[in-house]
C-alpha cells in the first residue's frame, strides 16, 4: 500500500489488500458515526446548557451499543459481522477498482481526529484534576474493607492532584500529536503504552472503562500500522527507506474550504470544551454536588446521644437503628455509619452528570456508609432528608455551640428520634502535608 506522490499513479493493490481495507473502513466507520440511537437519546437530554461539558464529553466518547447503555465486546462482533457483509457486497460491486489510496488516507484522517478528540476529553478533565477529585469527609472515614478496588484506586489518584494533572498533559500531547499529519505516528505510538496502562488498570481494579480503552487502542494501532513496515525497514534492518511523500489534493474550492471549516470546528470546540472545564473545576467540579451545605458543619461527628421514642440507645449497641458517627460534607450531603452496611452502588463508568441528585460519585463503590442529601431551611431550622430521589424524614435542628449539632423529628415508620453529634477534632494527613510540606515531619 505505497503512497503515490501528487502526480504519480498509485500502483495497484494486491487483492487481499483491497479486502482487508475494505473491511477495515466500513468497520471503523460504524465505530466512529453515530448511528446509535442511544446516543441522540443521551445528547438531547435537558440540561440548561447548549453544548456543556456532558454533551461534548459523551460526542467523544461515543460507541456504538447494540446489547444494552454499557458497550461490551459483543458490539465489536456485531460491527464486524456487518462489515463483513459490506465488505463482500463492495468487492462485488467495485471488482475493478484497482487502489484505494485515496480513502486509505481520508480513514486515517477520520481516526487521527476521533482519537485526538476522544483523548482531549479526557485531558482536560484530568488537568484540571476533577475526575478523579480528593476524597470525601465520608470517603476518608470508611473503613477499608467497605470500599471497592475501583473507588480504591480512584481515591488514591486523587490525593496527587498534580500527579493527575501529569497524566492529563500526556494525554494532551498526545492528542496534538495526532492532529498534526507529521508527526501522527509518534502521537499513536505514545496512545499504545499510555491507553494501555488505562485499559490494564480497569482490568486489575474492575473499572468499568476497559472495552472502550481497547476500542482507543484499536484506533492507535491502526493508524501507527501504517508507517510500521518504514520504521521497521530504516530501524531494525538498516535499509534505505523512502518517506511518506503523499499529498492529498483538493481541486475543489468545496474540498479546501470545507477541510479547512472542519479543522477550525474542531479547534473550537476543543478549546469551548477546555473553557468549560476550567469552569467547572473552579466550581468545584462534577464528580460532587454543588448545593451547598450547613455553614461551618463539614467534618466527622461523633453521635454522643441517640434516642428512639425516648429510649437512648447506647454506642456500644448492636442495635441496627443505631448511628455510630455522622459526616458532613461543604455540600449538602450527610453521611451515617451504622451496624447495617449499605447497598452497594457501581459506577465503573465516566459520567457526567447535570444535576445534583445523580451525582453519585461519592457513595459509589463503598458500602460502609449511608448517604443522605438534605435541603436546609435556615429560617425554621429544618433539614430535609433524601435518599437516591425519595424522601425520608424532615428533622429540625439546633447548634448549640459551633461543635455541636442537635437533630430531633418524627421518620416515616412514625418513630421520634433525637440525635446529639459532637464534632471530633481528626485531623488528615493529606491537609497536614499540605501545610508543612510532605518531607517534613509529621504528627497528627
Amino acid at each position: 500500500m505505497k503512497p503515490a506522490g501528487e502526480h504519480d499513479q498509485a500502483p495497484a493493490w494486491k487483492g487481499w489488500e483491497k479486502t482487508a481495507f475494505r473491511f477495515f473502513f466500513v468497520y471503523f466507520l460504524i465505530q466512529i458515526v453515530p448511528l446509535d440511537w442511544k446516543y441522540y437519546r443521551d445528547l438531547f437530554e435537558p440540561d440548561g446548557a447548549f453544548l456543556s461539558l456532558r454533551d461534548i464529553f459523551y460526542a467523544a466518547r461515543y460507541t456504538p451499543r447494540f446489547f444494552g447503555d454499557v458497550p461490551v465486546f459483543a458490539d465489536w462482533g456485531i460491527a464486524a459481522a456487518l462489515a463483513a457483509a459490506a465488505t463482500a457486497l463492495w468487492g462485488y460491486w467495485d471488482r475493478e477498482r484497482k487502489e484505494y489510496t485515496n480513502l486509505y488516507y481520508a480513514l486515517r484522517v477520520i481516526l487521527r481526529y476521533r482519537l485526538a478528540f476522544a483523548l482531549l476529553a479526557y485531558a482536560l478533565i484530568k488537568f484540571y484534576p476533577q475526575q478523579m477529585p480528593l476524597p470525601s469527609v465520608g470517603n476518608l472515614n470508611t473503613h477499608y474493607g467497605d470500599i471497592s478496588a475501583w473507588k480504591l484506586f480512584s481515591m488514591s489518584t486523587g490525593i496527587v492532584p498534580g500527579y493527575q494533572s501529569f497524566l492529563g498533559l500526556v494525554e494532551a500531547a498526545a492528542a496534538l500529536l495526532l492532529v498534526y499529519r507529521k508527526t501522527a505516528s509518534i502521537g499513536a505510538f505514545i496512545v499504545l503504552p499510555f491507553t494501555g496502562n488505562v485499559l490494564m488498570s480497569n482490568l486489575a481494579y474492575e473499572g468499568g472503562e476497559y472495552v472502550y480503552s481497547l476500542l482507543l487502542i484499536t484506533f492507535a494501532a491502526f493508524v501507527l500500522a501504517y508507517d510500521v513496515p518504514r520504521l521497521l525497514r530504516l530501524t531494525s534492518f538498516e535499509l534505505p527507506t523512502e518517506p511518506n511523500r503523499y499529498q492529498p489534493v483538493c481541486k475543489a474550492d468545496w474540498q479546501r474550504y470545507g477541510r479547512w471549516s472542519l479543522k477550525l470546528l474542531f479547534v473550537a470546540l476543543v478549546g469551548w470544551y477546555g473553557y468549560q472545564s476550567l469552569q467547572t473545576y473552579r466550581q468545584g467540579g462534577y464528580q460532587f454536588p454543588h448545593a451547598p451545605g450547613l455553614a461551618n458543619a463539614a467534618g466527622l461527628y461523633d453521635v454522643h446521644t441517640f434516642r428512639v421514642n425516648g429510649r437512648t440507645i447506647s454506642p456500644g449497641a448492636t442495635d441496627a437503628q443505631r448511628w455510630r458517627d455522622v459526616a458532613f460534607e461543604k455540600w449538602a450531603t450527610l453521611s451515617i455509619r451504622t451496624n447495617q452496611p449499605a447497598p452497594l452502588v457501581m459506577a465503573g463508568t465516566e459520567e457526567l452528570f447535570a444535576n445534583d441528585d445523580d451525582r453519585n460519585y461519592e457513595y459509589a463503590g463503598t458500602t460502609g456508609r449511608h448517604y443522605l442529601r438534605y435541603d436546609a431551611d435556615t429560617i425554621n431550622r429544618v433539614l430535609t432528608f433524601r435518599e437516591r430521589d425519595s424522601k425520608l424524614l424532615t428533622l429540625h435542628y439546633t447548634r448549640p455551640d459551633t461543635q455541636t449539632i442537635t437533630l430531633a423529628g418524627v421518620t416515616a415508620a412514625k418513630d421520634s428520634v433525637y440525635v446529639e453529634l459532637r464534632r471530633i477534632d481528626k485531623r488528615y494527613l493529606l491537609d497536614e502535608a499540605a501545610k508543612v510540606g510532605r518531607r517534613r515531619g509529621l504528627k497528627l
